[in-house]
Formats: structure tokens, sequence, C-alpha cells
């Protein structure tokens, strides 16, 4: 029998969202090489060019920054206690049409070698507080249909199923899921 990881708590208070900075280059650097390692060519630009990928990050955040019809966007990194970097989140500050179909408000992934251990679930609540704080009262998280494990991650965090779509980019069905966070606090 083989043992699987044991899953973190889903509100331990040692997990926590960073954004990128120079404080964080080696362990952001180890991610991406880790994404490397595994033959997945994601955050490469890390890798390459980190002033480049910190200042992309920078503007990314000013929606007159950007070029006509590209949606601001904040990325945060999830980060255990021992200052491990096992996660990223993008969260779109707003969706057009494009995004609506597919893509949402939410996107992340896990690192290589932590993934199943519960880290999705518990980053995907921690943006979800993000948004919140934005002003942002419903949320739309997509996934590729057949994405049993982030439909499972989108599920414990109150998503809702609202349609399946063909992508537009990949030809694959995708799920869209709607996450109610609530009326606004006065």
């Amino acid at each position: 029998m083989i043992a699987r990881p044991m899953a973190p708590n889903l509100r331990d208070p040692t997990l926590r969202l960073i954004k990128a900075s120079p404080e964080w280059r080696r362990e952001l650097r180890a991610y991406a090489r880790d994404y490397r390692k595994r033959g997945e060519n994601m955050h490469a630009e890390i890798l390459e060019d980190f002033e480049g990928f910190l200042d992309d990050l920078s503007v990314a955040e000013d929606e007159e920054s950007l070029p006509p019809g590209v949606v601001s966007y904040s990325v945060y990194w999830l980060l255990r206690e021992d200052g491990r970097i096992v996660g990223r989140s993008t969260l779109r500050h707003r969706l057009n049409e494009a995004l609506l179909h597919e893509g949402g408000h939410i996107g992340y992934d896990v690192r290589p070698g932590e993934r199943l251990k519960g880290y999705g679930a518990r980053m995907l609540g921690l943006i979800l507080e993000k948004a919140r704080e934005r002003g942002l009262r419903r949320i739309l998280v997509t996934c590729d249909s057949d994405n049993i494990g982030s439909a499972r991650i989108i599920h414990h965090n109150g998503g809702v199923l609202d349609s399946e779509v063909v992508s537009r980019q990949t030809g694959k069905k995708v799920s869209r899921y709607w996450i109610d966070l609530g009326p606004q606090e006065a």
C-alpha cells in the first residue's frame, strides 16, 4: 500500500499568500526549475529575466498600463512556513468576453512534487479572500472538464457548475463554475 502525504490543514495560518519580490528570487527560481525538470513549460520568465518578470507583474496590476483588451491582474504565491513556495495564483480584476468564456477571474497551479496534498484548495480559498478585498462578489473559475482534481478544488471552495463550453484555444471541453462571495460588507 502506498501512503499518501498528509494534506495540510486547510485553515493552517502558516500558509500565506505573498507577492513576488527580489527577496524571493531564489525560491521562485527553484519553483520554476521544478516545472522545467518535469517538462512543463511554465514560469520560464522567472529563470530567463527575473527583473523583467517582476516589472511585468507590477505593470499587470494597472489596467491603464496594459494594451487595450488586456485585463489587469495580481499574482500571488502560496508560501509555507518553511519558506517553500508551493503554488501560484492569478486574480484577474474583472472579466472581458474572452475570460467570461474560459479563464475566469482566477487561475492557479501547484508546484510539481507538492500536488495532491491539499495546497490547491487552500490557495483558492486564500485568493478568494483577496477577491473579496477587491470588492468582487461573484467569481468565475474554469477548468478543463476532465481535470477532476481542479473540479474538486473548486467545489470545495463553493463553486457551482454553471455550464460547459468548448475552449476556443484547445478545442477541449471547459467547465465554468461560479463562486458567490456574499454581499459586500457595510
